[in-house]
């Protein structure tokens, strides 16, 4: 167990590796709890829900959620979130832990005329079952086709007793669900889903896995990849940002970015054999130069390799092109490739 944003969390239950590839191969449990749950009503709550987030919330239809980004004036990233829209004037959005408090703060502070903020993080639980076999697992425990479900859309549902609301996202790369309930429905949910998950090879997932599965999906974690010195633009991230449909917090500074072209590019790197590069070490161009520095690194599992993620300068950020890494010292090759490293059969993306 680990402090994570505040919360005890487990880092592993039986081994990062055994749980990564059952996610991989079968399907993982996660207790993600910690993430925040904020829900905004009103006839004001879509014209704020539109000024924070830099994706275009609008074209939402209700059963629907987009992943976006909340951007300061600056242009620099102040979480990434998930918005869902229950109706035409409802909607919640999915914070990080670690940015719950600021995020709330900065939602009362650009609060819109005729919009309520309510904070349901603590009294909100979230599992997520993530796999191949995670559908055939969850629908057994429902009346409601949830197997029926498209990516980012979301029902309500009663799964093994216990009301939630089914939504077809995650954090893996798999197929799977994200499963919200109040939290006294959390343990009897938990429970249920390890029984039914057992026979199909199911296995409880800790935080290094979901690190490692993340990263393999080329996904972003904030604090590490993006945070408020960087703008979604240079993030690779521009897919989420609706400059040419509306006004937002940050959009004229994105605008500015746009014009003037990013001052840095987010890429992945392969490395050779076992090396693993960390947050925070240098990425050299030719002849030992600065080149950029890396926001995440992991060795593997699925492809049998160290991987990273990294800013670089946009001359160096080349398809195939060679870096290095200053590994605490050690010089260590790095191809720049295409994200996401590990892309599953029949795949869907945070852009559907």
């Amino acid at each position: 167990m680990v402090d994570f944003g505040g919360y005890a969390m487990p880092l592993q239950y039986t081994g990062m590796r055994e749980e990564h590839m059952a996610v991989r191969e079968r399907a993982g449990l996660f207790d993600i709890s910690h993430m925040g749950e904020v829900l905004f009503t009103g006839r004001g709550a879509l014209a704020t829900v539109n000024a924070l987030v830099a994706n275009d919330v609008a074209k939402l239809e209700p059963g629907r959620a987009l992943y976006g980004v909340m951007c300061n004036e600056r242009g620099g990233i102040v979480d990434d979130v998930i918005v869902y829209r229950d109706g035409s004037d409802t909607f919640m959005m999915v914070v990080n832990a670690g940015c719950h408090d600021k995020d709330v703060a900065w939602m009362h502070e650009h609060v819109r005329d005729g919009c309520s903020i309510v904070d349901r993080s603590d009294e909100t639980a979230l599992l997520a079952v993530q796999g191949p076999r995670a559908a055939g697992i969850v629908a057994g425990l429902t009346e409601t086709n949830v197997a029926g479900l498209g990516p980012f859309r979301f029902v309500a549902a009663v799964i093994a007793g216990v009301p939630a609301r089914v939504s077809r996202t995650g954090y893996t790369g798999e197929d799977g669900f994200e499963l919200f309930c109040d939290a006294g429905g959390a343990k009897p949910l938990w429970d249920a889903i390890v029984e039914a998950g057992a026979p199909a090879g199911l296995r409880r997932a800790g935080l290094g896995a979901r690190d490692t599965l993340r990263l393999e999906a080329g996904l972003r974690l904030y604090g590490q990849d993006i945070d408020e010195t960087t703008d979604p633009l240079s993030a690779g991230l521009g897919w989420t940002v609706k400059l040419d449909s509306g006004d937002f917090i940050g959009s004229d500074a994105l605008r500015a970015v746009r014009d003037a072209g990013a001052p840095k590019r987010f890429v992945g790197l392969t490395l050779t054999g076992r090396a693993i590069a960390r947050h925070g070490q240098h990425v050299l161009g030719t002849g030992g130069g600065p080149a950029g520095e890396v926001t995440s690194g992991t060795y593997s599992f699925s492809l049998g390799h160290g991987i990273a993620t990294a800013f670089v300068a946009p001359s160096l950020a080349i398809v195939g092109g060679t870096l290095e890494v200053d590994i605490r010292g050690s010089i260590t090759a790095a191809t720049v490739c295409t994200l996401p490293f590990y892309k599953r059969r029949q795949s869907w993306s945070l852009r559907q």
